[in-house]
């Protein structure tokens, strides 16, 4: 469905209006704006060049949101750090790839046991990875590392996921267990904003940047 402004009873993750997504000083759309709630998934579309990828990174923090308002949690700015998974995949290809995903929880205060490395690189498709270097891995089983969070991560942790292309590089069974995590994710009290060129069967609400175009 399209997106609009709501009014709702449940309790706003993310909300923002009047936002101006900008490269440096060049404006690519105005007066965007979004309302999340628990329970959201929003899948961000646009034709290229309309600032998808660089507004999951104003949400993440990593640029700067120099026109408009954003609340988390009901709040200005980003009381609780946001789960954001891009295509720069921060994999140190000299870790191996237990200790890469140990390394992404942690950033989010997560000190993961044996045992949950191994159940969420099992439900990645990288049992039996543990202790290979990443740097001998393909695109795909890279990708997958970065993606291997999303399995231990709840809305208790980060209540907010931003996913640029989380689809890239998947199998149709990976895509459908991520889909299928997504969605259990939103049911337990979270929300997501997320790209994808692929359909995503699993959103309940679309934001189209080319609405907005400056």
């Amino acid at each position: 469905m399209s997106l609009s402004a709501m009014v709702t009873s449940a309790p706003s993750i993310l909300q923002f209006e009047q936002l101006t997504v900008q490269r440096g000083e060049i404006p690519l759309c105005e007066q965007v704006k979004l309302c999340l709630t628990t329970g959201n998934i929003c899948h961000l579309i646009g034709a290229n060049g309309t600032g998808k990828t660089t507004l999951l990174m104003q949400l993440a923090g990593l640029l700067p949101v120099l026109i408009g308002e954003v609340s988390y949690l009901g709040l200005a700015g980003l009381p609780v750090q946001p789960l954001y998974v891009s295509h720069q995949l921060g994999i140190n290809s000299s870790l191996t790839v237990a200790q890469n995903l140990t390394f992404l929880l942690n950033l989010y205060g997560i000190s993961p046991s044996h045992a949950d490395i191994d159940e969420a690189l099992d439900w990645v498709g990288l049992q039996g990875f543990e202790t290979i270097s990443s740097s001998h891995l393909s695109a795909g089983q890279t990708r997958r590392i970065t993606l291997a969070r999303l399995y231990l991560l709840t809305p208790a942790i980060t209540p907010l996921w931003l996913l640029d292309e989380p689809f890239t590089a998947l199998d149709v069974d990976m895509v459908i267990r991520m889909e299928t995590r997504l969605r259990e994710f939103a049911d337990a009290g979270g929300a997501i904003v997320m790209t994808s060129h692929q359909p995503v069967g699993v959103a309940n609400q679309v934001l189209d940047l080319s609405e907005y175009m400056a």
